[in-house]
């Protein structure tokens, strides 16, 4: 399991008066919709405005993360299920959906917060999708984080 040498959930964090925009992709709904619960749990406890948008898969979280952040979003959290089929494809759309997120983070100087599971199969993402039996919550994780990064860039911006 990967989550060894994670960190020990803490206190949540305040993000009163960020804003924080979901993108999700719509494929394998079941783990899907559990990533968007974790995610919601950590912003709601966290108390940060967000909203969610829905696109057709991983390969498309990136620009839509790129249009939120540079729209005024504090923050993205991207969210997708790219499970390994029989062909190439699975390389191809999860190098893409991480390189594309990795990029719109560091060319709009926000944070995006990582929940795009690449799984071998549907198990793998169940176990991580927060949902009651699972090992993980991947959805909570990268909201908090996303939210976290936010914050620690506002504080250095502001010289604290």
């Amino acid at each position: 399991m990967s989550g060894v040498g994670a960190p020990a959930p803490g206190e949540p964090v305040d993000a009163r008066g960020l804003d924080v925009v979901v993108v999700a992709g719509t494929w394998h709904d079941v783990i899907t919709d559990g990533l968007i619960a974790g995610a919601q749990r950590a912003l709601d406890a966290a108390g940060a405005s967000w909203r969610l948008v829905r696109v057709a898969g991983s390969f498309e979280l990136p620009l839509v993360a790129k249009a939120a952040l540079e729209s005024g979003a504090d923050a993205a959290v991207a969210l997708g299920v790219i499970i390994r089929g029989g062909t190439p494809h699975f390389e191809y759309v999860s190098a893409a959906a991480t390189d594309g997120l990795t990029r719109v983070a560091l060319d709009t100087g926000k944070p995006v917060g990582f929940g795009v599971l690449t799984l071998d199969d549907e198990k793998q993402g169940l176990d991580r999708a927060g949902l009651d039996g699972s090992k993980e919550d991947k959805g909570y994780e990268a909201a908090d984080a996303a939210m976290r990064t936010a914050l620690v860039l506002r504080s250095l911006r502001q010289g604290d």
